[in-house]
């Protein structure tokens, strides 16, 4: 399983689309196998759910997202968690354990960017 947590270098950041990374983890029996980070290829509607899913990715961690990009992702049976803060492996970890919750952080335009996690 690939799990993709949208990134600021090591954090979770606020918003999806503008993260300036992602860290991808290849998990195995609950276990983080291998990480990688690769730089956000760009913010454009509907590209980074495609991209992601093109990499096999299956579930996305960020602090938010809009619905357009929810909405690609759910199609594509991609698990979406949403509303984490805080380090990246530590929110897989937490994911892989069961304790992640995902709290309603849908993001309703790009005005608010730099401010996501209270849209």
């Amino acid at each position: 399983m690939k799990i993709a947590v949208a990134s600021e270098k090591e954090m979770v950041a606020e918003h999806f689309g503008h993260c300036e990374n992602f860290n991808i983890f290849d998990v195995e029996n609950d276990q983080i196998v291998k990480k990688e980070s690769i730089p956000n290829p760009g913010h454009r509607p509907g590209f980074l759910p495609n991209f992601l899913n093109d990499m096999g990715v299956h579930v996305i961690i960020s602090g938010g997202m809009g619905g357009g990009a929810i909405n690609i992702f759910n199609e594509k049976g991609i698990e979406v968690i949403m509303g984490i803060k805080g380090n990246a492996e530590e929110a897989v970890k937490s994911y892989l354990k069961g304790t992640l919750q995902s709290t309603d952080s849908v993001c309703h335009g790009h005005q608010h960017h730099g401010k996501c996690g209270s849209c």
